[in-house]
């Protein structure tokens, strides 16, 4: 890699490459007026099926599986490559446009919720579910704060550099895999001793850490799994396989997917019966 001298004022370089550079940029707001729609159910939601946008829906799916039917929502398709986050409808639920985002209208003022650790926690708060209580309560939180600041380095970081950068440049991928795999272990050492993260109650802070690094060692993500010697981590393996069992996970994975084989793409997601056809208008979405 050659050697790079930062300028003494940084200036953006519109043609900097790589998979996102048409939509990366370094100002906030709205690029066109669009608004968003609005369905039937109490929780509207505007997503994409990133690992990010799969916390919620599994989530989602786990309330109503759990038989908790106000938990009911529709599901609409933010395609971010084609820049749909930054429409003024999506600013206005999320300033930072970033999916995903939810607008809860299940009281009498609809209310914005932004950041996939805040849904999971108001989302768990509402209806008292997949949060534990006294101490199991902190743990589950430490755990959901711990995923909140440390796949940035997962996902910015080594998936950036050694999956979407317009080329492979060593220095950036060896620091990330390095990291990438101390938080591996991290999570190895931790589940050695532990069915879930806050005990032995499912939380929202397996969702939040599995929707990363149970994708990850399950070889879902960056076409890592072997660089990165995934399965010597057996209680994450362990751990990420019981839970990609779960019939909900499986249902929350499908939602606002719009990239991979035809038969796990929901674009949109408005009633359970979705999930029950594989017709062109179900499966394939309306987006």
């Amino acid at each position: 890699m050659t050697g790079y001298t930062p300028p003494k004022v940084w200036v953006w370089d519109s043609e900097s490459g790589g998979a996102f550079a048409k939509i990366n940029r370094p100002i906030a707001g709205t690029t066109h007026d669009k608004a968003l729609p609005v369905g039937k159910h109490p929780f509207q939601l505007y997503s994409s099926a990133t690992p990010n946008g799969v916390k919620v829906t599994v989530l989602l799916e786990e309330l109503l599986a759990a038989g908790h039917e106000g938990a009911e929502y529709d599901a609409w398709l933010i395609r971010i490559n084609d820049g749909d986050q930054f429409g003024s409808g999506f600013v206005a639920v999320n300033p930072n446009s970033k999916i995903p985002a939810m607008m809860d209208r299940s009281g009498e003022t609809p209310v914005r919720v932004f950041e996939s650790g805040a849904i999971l926690l108001h989302l768990a708060e509402k209806f008292g579910a997949f949060i534990p209580q006294g101490a199991g309560r902190v743990e589950c939180l430490n755990w959901l704060f711990w995923q909140m600041g440390s796949a940035p380095y997962l996902g910015g970081g080594f998936g950036h550099f050694y999956a979407y950068a317009p080329e492979k440049w060593q220095y950036p991928i060896d620091r990330f895999a390095m990291e990438t795999k101390r938080q591996l272990d991290v999570l190895d050492r931790e589940l050695a001793g532990k069915r879930y993260f806050a005990g032995e109650e499912y939380s929202i802070a397996d969702i939040a850490i599995w929707a990363w690094y149970g994708q990850l060692v399950l070889g879902r993500q960056y076409q890592a799994a072997e660089f990165l010697d995934v399965a010597s981590y057996k209680h994450v393996m362990r751990w990420a396989e019981e839970i990609d069992a779960r019939p909900a996970v499986q249902r929350g994975r499908m939602v606002n997917r719009s990239f991979g084989e035809p038969a796990m793409q929901l674009h949109e997601r408005h009633d359970a019966g979705d999930f029950d056809t594989q017709t062109q208008d179900k499966v394939g979405g309306k987006g």
